[in-house]
């Protein structure tokens, strides 16, 4: 993904950032202080502005006044003034409905302005709820902004979730597709924005090492954790009409696992690392209902203390049906049906209010034949496990069986650990710096394609029918604070396997 000809990046293009949405929590949190610490760094050019739209009635200098209070709250950094200074002056805010045509007539007026400054280039983010994806990028068609003049380019950036199922996925991408070209739409996932999944091409394809042994051959399964100890807190209404397994595995999940599991691409560039990731997602396996049942398990959390926190119930939760079915974990067992991988079975787990905050690729090689142990005190081998670690730490570990000191032969596991921050100065990110990047300057390599949405929707899909169709059965239900279900211990237990531990136990 080569962006500059030496080891600074190159400053992104002339560009207006639009963001439908501009007085909500994601623009706040996540978004402006990612776009602070671009200018920070130097990648942003003169020539940038931003364009906040949304309902609420306000001045720009009370948009600019409540970024500058974001940025104080939310960049985590010590804001540099100049560059403070240099971010807010670029800010300016139109008040206006979504479905009103005067509202793009007026934001219309405002990037005429900016073209007059030397450049048309338009960057839209809809910072919204889902439902208004398919409506805004059709008022953005009708008021001309899909097709600019000259050279100038204009992109759509939509978040997830990208659907609720494969029919609405299908009809959203036909939609967007109708008005904006399909290298116009990234499609963000902020998960991809951290160095440590971006890692993971790295490793595999810059060590032959470890590339060598990346096959059926030499591992014996695969682990994918997303493990949060929050529970839904304010978002009840949202949560209760998605759950678990729409929220985080058609995305994030997915997306670990198209790049542990992808073949190498011919080069770092968008359509070539993207097609390989396309072709894992349309190489796993669809289960019928009856498999689907079978190789998956849905949760609930019941009250509990996490981090001596205590947390209610999920049923109890503000704007949360007191019957409700929604799961809040999910664990998966998938297959994919390609040479490397065939008969090394991937598993997958996300859920809330659990034991400790983790995000990881566990890697588990196959073990060494034991019997030349036989006569010795050694009475089993450690696990072999590569495990790469996102958050809340990042690196990457290697699990090992080494010899105690000692006249007799005795083994025991030893880790070896590489840490981020023991050879790299992070700066803080929000995890969107990389991507509102690769969006200005079109690199569309750590964004999804229609068809990766597809492809990953088609997988789920079965999971979810079956599971609406017997809704109260099958709901397993664990208490706030610990490791999941049962049912989840069960799943790998059947293949005589076990999950590692979410949070190591305390000595």
């Amino acid at each position: 993904m080569p962006r500059s000809n030496g080891d600074r990046p190159r400053r992104a293009d002339p560009c207006t950032l639009v963001v439908f949405g501009a007085s909500g929590d994601l623009t706040q949190r996540l978004l402006m202080p990612a776009v602070y610490h671009l200018a920070a760094a130097g990648l942003l050019p003169d020539g940038f502005a931003v364009i906040g739209v949304a309902r609420s009635p306000m001045s720009n200098a009370q948009f600019r006044a409540r970024i500058g209070g974001a940025l104080e709250k939310f960049a985590g950094v010590k804001l540099a003034a100049a560059t403070r200074k240099w971010l807010l002056d670029r800010l300016s805010y139109l008040a206006g409905d979504f479905s009103d045509r005067k509202t793009f007539e007026q934001l219309s007026d405002a990037l005429a302005r900016r073209r007059h400054l030397g450049h048309g280039n338009a960057l839209f983010y809809l910072a919204t709820p889902p439902t208004v994806f398919a409506p805004l990028a059709e008022s953005l068609g009708r008021a001309g902004f899909a097709q600019p003049k000259g050279d100038a380019w204009s992109r759509l950036v939509i978040e997830k979730p990208f659907g609720t199922d494969l029919d609405s996925a299908r009809a959203l991408n036909r939609r967007l597709r109708a008005i904006f070209a399909e290298d116009q739409i990234f499609r963000i996932d902020h998960f991809l924005g951290k160095e440590t999944v971006q890692n993971v091409l790295a490793l595999r394809f810059a060590n032959n090492l470890f590339e060598s042994l990346w096959n059926r051959d030499r591992i014996d399964h695969i682990q994918i954790t997303v493990a949060e100890t929050v529970d839904v807190a304010g978002r009840g209404r949202f949560y209760d009409a998605t759950g678990a397994l729409r929220d985080m595995v058609p995305n994030h999940l997915f997306q670990l696992l198209s790049l542990v599991a992808m073949e190498p691409p011919a080069r770092f560039a968008a359509d070539a690392v993207r097609s390989e990731k396309t072709k894992v997602l349309q190489a796993m396996h669809a289960y019928d209902g009856a498999n689907a049942f079978a190789c998956g398990v849905r949760g609930q959390y019941r009250s509990g203390r996490v981090a001596g926190k205590s947390i209610t119930a999920y049923r109890r939760a503000h704007d949360v049906a007191r019957d409700s079915s929604t799961e809040t974990y999910v664990a998966l067992k998938l297959l994919i049906d390609n040479w490397r991988w065939a008969g090394v079975p991937f598993y997958l787990r996300t859920g809330k209010a659990l034991k400790a905050r983790r995000s990881e690729v566990a890697i588990k090689f196959r073990e060494a034949p034991f019997a030349i142990f036989r006569d010795t005190l050694v009475d089993r081998l450690a696990h072999n496990f590569m495990v790469v670690s996102i958050a809340p730490d990042e690196g990457i570990s290697l699990e090992f069986n080494a010899k105690v000191p000692g006249p007799h032969i005795r083994l025991q596991r030893v880790d070896m650990d590489f840490k981020y921050k023991d050879y790299f100065a992070a700066e803080p990110e929000t995890g969107y710096e990389t991507l509102i990047y690769d969006c200005m300057i079109g690199d569309q390599t750590l964004f999804q394609h229609a068809d990766d949405v597809e492809a990953a929707w088609r997988v789920v899909q079965p999971f979810l029918d079956c599971w609406r169709h017997d809704r109260a059965n099958g709901l397993d239900f664990y208490a706030a604070g610990s490791d999941g279900p049962r049912a989840a211990d069960e799943l790998l237990a059947r293949d005589h396997r076990h999950w590692r531990p979410i949070a190591e136990p305390v000595l």
